[in-house]
């Protein structure tokens, strides 16, 4: 069947559109990725969106951290870090805005696995 082009987007439970709210997910990186999360009900896209920005930027956060500790290349190793972070950020933001639902290795699985043991306990 074709599509007329004038199909209503999914809306979230906060009212935007899914892809809005995936994208504003990463805009504030765990922040926002953390009010996302507590605040959607409905939309998976949403959720894990969410879920997939806490667990990455609180863990690129901790790791940025303990390199900043390492003798003569830590500097090197956090500007790396640092670079990822940004890369990450952009492109996540983009396909969310698309509406894809990027999966990013160990982060993504993880992020799954932390939706799974929310939506289990009331």
């Amino acid at each position: 069947m074709e599509s007329s082009g004038n199909e209503v987007p999914p809306k979230s439970s906060t009212g935007l559109d899914e892809n809005i709210a995936g994208l504003l997910c990463y805009l504030g990186t765990f922040v926002t990725g953390i009010i996302f999360f507590v605040l959607e009900k409905k939309s998976t896209f949403v959720k894990f969106h969410a879920m997939q920005s806490i667990v990455l930027f609180v863990s690129l956060w901790i790791l940025g951290l303990g390199v900043g500790y390492v003798p003569f290349v830590g500097w090197l190793l956090k500007s790396l870090i640092s670079l990822t972070t940004f890369i990450l950020w952009i492109v996540l933001m983009v396909k969310a805005y698309q509406r894809e639902r990027i999966k990013l290795p160990v982060v993504g699985d993880i992020a799954e696995n932390l939706m799974g043991n929310f939506d289990d306990h009331p």
